[in-house]
């Protein structure tokens, strides 16, 4: 059973073909109008000014013909069937939707972005202006056809509008119909199984002529990467490098160790030794309150002997430093 999809396809594209035909009975129909008004017009010239045109110029329009009777009337009526072939011309080009940028930046209701509505307004038009006059049997039938295939544009560009031109495109439907194959294609490798004689024979360097090589007998076997590799690639003149060792690129580089840092105590601090304790002596903060001292109790032995410094003592850094 076909899908909703196939069907609005194909009627779509049914009415378009119908409008097609119908645009072209009014192109042919239009040129035997123009033609038979012409001749027309040729007779009443002919019998102007006997009697016969006399009793002719009393009448609305010229006896056989579509030209009224008045100031350059056969000039209208040639003009308008020029303009109904040559709007004809451009609806059926706009059917077959070639040139589509030229409809798209010109006149863009014709375009692929617009539906059928406007397309059945101007068949309609025309039509309406074949059947307002007096005209034969088949410039009728082809006006009537015209009618009623643009009442049905504009019923169809009411129900589907502006995505009706594009349901109906030959071309869209055959992109659509390539992406329901897949698009992509497998590059990988193909393995195929190995005997597992070739194999052996690889990684033992055996003759190849024994598995029905084309390989001469001549050739030696392989030598591998190891030291007897490395001998024969440098006797051939071939030297080998160990690669240099790098990291990826997504790898940050380690960060340089630092040297140890000396820390330095300001010149202004002091030490002094007394008989029991060893007194801190913060010179900056005796010059703003002599009245406070802050000093730091060691216990320490009489006997041993406190070197009194003088200068600004040196401290290393160590991992147990704090």
């Amino acid at each position: 059973m076909r899908s909703s999809r196939t069907l609005i396809f194909y009627g779509l594209n049914a009415v378009r073909a119908l409008s097609i035909i119908g645009l072209l009975l009014v192109f042919s129909s239009s040129i035997t109008i123009m033609v038979k008004n012409v001749q027309a017009f040729n007779a009443f010239e002919a019998v102007k000014g006997t009697k016969e045109g006399d009793e002719m110029d009393d009448c609305d329009y010229i006896e056989g013909s579509s030209i009224p009777n008045q100031a350059a009337g056969v000039f209208w009526a040639v003009l308008s069937s020029l303009l109904i072939i040559f709007q004809t011309v451009v609806l059926i080009m706009s059917e077959f939707g070639w040139p589509s940028v030229f409809f798209d930046r010109y006149f863009p209701v014709l375009g692929a972005n617009f539906g059928l509505g406007a397309l059945g307004i101007f068949q309609a038009l025309m039509a309406a202006q074949i059947l307002s006059h007096h005209c034969d049997d088949f410039p009728l039938v082809s006006a009537f056809f015209l009618f009623s295939v643009a009442c049905l544009n504009m019923l169809l560009g009411l129900i589907f509008r502006e995505s009706a031109k594009q349901r109906r495109s030959i071309t869209a439907w055959r992109s659509d119909t390539k992406g329901i194959l897949p698009t992509s294609m497998d590059t990988r490798p193909t393995f195929v199984a190995v005997s597992p004689a070739v194999v052996s024979a690889h990684f033992t360097g055996e003759s190849e002529k024994t598995l029905g090589s084309f390989r001469s007998t001549s050739d030696k076997a392989a030598l591998g990467f190891g030291r007897q590799g490395e001998k024969a690639a440098g006797l051939k003149g071939f030297l080998l490098q160990r690669p240099v060792e790098s990291l990826p690129r997504y790898a940050s580089p380690p960060r340089p160790m630092s040297p140890p840092r000396r820390v330095e105590m300001p010149r202004h601090v002091s030490f002094r030794h007394s008989n029991d304790s060893l007194e801190y002596v913060d010179n900056d903060r005796d010059s703003l309150d002599d009245g406070k001292r802050q000093s730091i109790s060691s216990v320490a032995s009489r006997d041993s002997q406190v070197e009194v410094v003088k200068t600004s003592p040196m401290f290393k850094s160590s991992s147990t430093a704090i």
